[in-house]
């Protein structure tokens, strides 16, 4: 089973976690979505966090987990942070594939995203 797991900051404003899971929700819904399970994690302040969510897709059957974090640059959270959260369950779980895809912000349609936000005032 293949998932998906949406990783944010977290937030001390519920409000912006639910933003985080209605997402998610909304990945999950696609008709061309790859993934078996969608899911979202936090780095911090927020539930359930990356090993849990890790854990959660694991528990369910999941063998192929990609990591999706849901950030604008490669500051240390996305360089260091993350993949330090994954470390400590894919050593545990090393017959499970776990990858990091690429932060959101280095996606090639931000620019475009970014015009069309502007045009949508």
């Amino acid at each position: 089973m293949k998932a998906l797991l949406i990783v944010a900051h977290g937030s001390r404003r519920e409000a912006s976690n639910e933003e985080v899971r209605a997402l998610g929700e909304a990945v999950a819904a696609l008709p061309d979505n790859a993934f078996d399970r969608v899911g979202c994690a936090f780095l911090e302040l927020a539930e359930p966090s990356i090993p849990d969510g890790l854990l959660q897709f694991i528990e369910a059957g999941a063998t192929e987990i990609t990591v999706a974090p849901y950030f604008l640059s490669a500051g240390r959270h996305v360089s260091e942070d993350i993949p330090a959260e994954v470390d400590k369950v894919k050593s545990a779980y090393p017959h499970i594939t776990v990858r990091i895809a690429p932060y959101l912000g280095a996606s090639a349609a931000m620019p475009a995203l970014l015009l069309a936000q502007g045009c949508a005032c």
